[in-house]
């Protein structure tokens, strides 16, 4: 009896007592013809209906032939691969790094057709509990990163589905840390007054300088470390500088090891330009003579990139530690009177000054690089609604100021 004869019903197998059947499915590639075999059910009632299942997924085009595949073998061979093209390169590096540090080690050698929404939360859990692999933190990872993996995992598994691997994707059946548990760090500033302490301790301190204008600018740090002496215009009136490029963390060509890397355009591909104050740009006289001073001392070995922020010989600086030199600086008896923040709230800190100081949210939100005013109202809502009840107090002093 041939196989196609056999696919028209269940067949019992005689030696051990259980059915099998065999479908025909679409032709290959290649026009080349497949069958599907299964057996060992006890009934021939289940045979069938596996077998009706099995035509119903053919004829709709949602059956997906098994493979061998693992889950590692599709995310580093496959997908990281055909998302190169797609994402920034800071952004790739950031899958690539999470899929190899966290996903590879612990479900990276199951086949990629048997993850399964319970597999994958106990995946998570298992992160939040012992998931950091760098660090004397505490030992599991925060529950943002584990909501990113998430996230990342799911645009996987819908490249899958649309390449026909998988039915359905399984991170749909799975639960990740909350939004609200995942929430971004809570934003914390400093007042005028804090702010100028840090400046004055920091007065010397070759950092003081790249902190000075991230305070007194509230621009981006990979922008500040990005900027170039050529983006600036200190004579005109008033002085401005433009921002055209940023410095953004990515792995050294050898592979070991991450450095800053210029990156010849701006997070929203634009440039922008900011006015600079008075201040700022007397502290910029006064560093660019120190760092004339640094170049001629270090002569042929200065890898010059025009760059205003760098390392003593010419090469930018390495974001992320740059970062942490801010929080070690910090932690240093001299600072103990401050409070704790991080170098992206000395952002946040220009932001809420501005807006305190009246200074039209619409003329932050440009100075930010906001895409739109009310991306700025909604981060800095608070400061805004304590202008609006001082405003509905000034108008109304205006109204019944004068009255006996």
């Amino acid at each position: 009896m041939s196989n196609r004869a056999a696919s028209a019903a269940p067949r019992k197998d005689e030696a051990t007592g259980t059915w099998w059947f065999v479908c025909d499915l679409p032709p290959g590639p290649e026009g080349q013809r497949r069958q599907a075999k299964r057996r060992g059910f006890p009934t021939k009632k289940s045979a069938q209906e596996e077998l009706d299942r099995l035509r119903n997924r053919v004829a709709t085009a949602t059956y997906v032939a098994p493979k061998r595949q693992t889950l590692a073998e599709y995310l580093t061979a496959d997908w990281l691969p055909a998302l190169r093209r797609e994402l920034a390169a800071s952004t790739w590096e950031s899958y690539d790094r999470n899929v190899r540090l966290h996903v590879v080690p612990r479900i990276g050698g199951i086949q990629l057709q048997k993850v399964d929404g319970p597999l994958l939360d106990r995946f998570y859990a298992d992160l939040l509990e012992t998931g950091r692999r760098l660090g004397k933190q505490m030992p599991g990872l925060k529950p943002r990163t584990v909501r990113y993996i998430h996230t990342i995992l799911s645009g996987a598994f819908d490249y899958a589905v649309r390449q026909q691997r998988l039915v359905i994707n399984p991170a749909t059946r799975a639960t990740p840390p909350s939004a609200a548990s995942a929430k971004a760090p809570e934003m914390r500033t400093w007042s005028a007054q804090q702010l100028r302490r840090f400046l004055d301790l920091c007065e010397g301190d070759r950092y003081y300088w790249p902190f000075a204008f991230l305070a007194l600018t509230g621009c981006r740090r990979g922008e500040v470390l990005g900027l170039r002496w050529r983006d600036l215009d200190l004579e005109s009136a008033p002085a401005r500088a433009s921002i055209r490029q940023t410095v953004i963390p990515l792995t050294k060509a050898t592979g070991k090891g991450r450095e800053g890397r210029i990156l010849p355009r701006t997070k929203s591909d634009k440039a922008r330009v900011i006015e600079l104050d008075a201040a700022t740009v007397a502290m910029l006289r006064k560093w660019n003579a120190r760092q004339k001073e640094e170049r001629m001392a270090l002569g042929a070995g200065y890898g010059d990139h025009d760059l205003i922020f760098c390392r003593p010989d010419g090469r930018p600086y390495h974001p992320e530690a740059f970062s942490k030199t801010f929080d070690r600086r910090l932690h240093q008896e001299r600072f103990a009177e401050l409070p704790t923040i991080r170098l992206h709230d000395l952002r946040h800190t220009w932001a809420t000054l501005a807006l305190a100081a009246g200074v039209d949210v619409a003329i932050v939100s440009k100075r930010l690089g906001h895409g739109s005013p009310m991306t700025t109202w909604q981060t800095y809502q608070h400061v805004v609604a304590g202008m609006q009840t001082d405003a509905a107090e000034k108008v109304a002093a205006l109204i019944f100021g004068g009255a006996s």
